[in-house]
């Protein structure tokens, strides 16, 4: 039976995360939790020479030993990455909270998508355990698909929406604008035309919008009513 997950984006700034655990794997999920802001120990006799290079910065803490019960008191989040099958169950059932088990899904009560970065677009795969090699097929797919441009566009994005918000105060009319502004069609465009045409075509009609507002509105005084906004 495949299991079912809620799938979530977690804020792990600042946060206790334990990885168990000093090989490669253990190496690769340590390096993205520090990625997340997390405050990372790492708990093994050894580690990899990246990791020993984070330890020497003082990017992670490493207690130099096997893991031992009480270890994972104060952690927000647990990463089991040994070789050991026993010491990886252990760590599952004294986890406190979220715990994944490299490879073994059913000890864990989340699992680590496969992951597209691209500027702030961030986009998770997962085959619910069912063939992490798929999902990491369709992650090398996806990043074809949505690469620098959109990482730009986006940025451009999240500063036309500022621009919306403080220069078309109607709220009808700014959600339509946005909404369009980000729309399939926009997408489908973006690929074809490229960004330097899209955005300049975006701005066109933002300009035109905010021509059409009233002066009185954007002002943020309707007449007679002098200090009222109108929205």
């Amino acid at each position: 039976m495949i299991l079912k997950y809620y799938p979530a984006f977690i804020d792990l700034k600042g946060k206790n995360c334990v990885v168990v655990g000093g090989g490669k794997v253990a190496e690769r999920k340590a390096l993205s939790l520090l990625r997340a802001g997390a405050r990372v120990t790492v708990i093994s006799p050894e580690i990899t020479a990246s990791l020993d290079k984070k330890k020497t910065g003082k990017a992670i803490s490493h207690i130099k030993r096997a893991y031992r019960k009480g270890d994972l008191a104060d952690a927000f989040l647990v990463i089991a990455a040994t070789s050991d099958e026993g010491t990886n169950k252990e760590v599952s059932g004294d986890a406190p909270g979220l715990v994944n088990v490299a490879d073994v899904p059913s000890l864990a009560n989340f699992i680590a998508p496969s992951v597209v970065q691209s500027g702030p677009l961030t986009i998770a795969v997962s085959t619910s355990g069912a063939s992490p090699a798929m999902a990491s097929s369709i992650r090398k797919e996806l990043e074809t698909l949505y690469g620098k441009d959109f990482a730009s566009f986006i940025a451009f994005l999240k500063g036309l929406r500022k621009k919306a918000l403080k220069e078309l105060p109607d709220k009808k009319a700014r959600e339509t604008f946005l909404k369009e502004s980000a729309s399939p069609g926009v997408l489908a465009r973006l690929r074809s035309a490229g960004l330097k045409k899209i955005t300049a075509d975006i701005m066109t009609r933002f300009e035109a919008a905010r021509q059409s507002v009233p002066k009185t509105v954007v002002s943020g005084h309707t007449a007679g009513k002098k200090g009222r906004h109108a929205y």
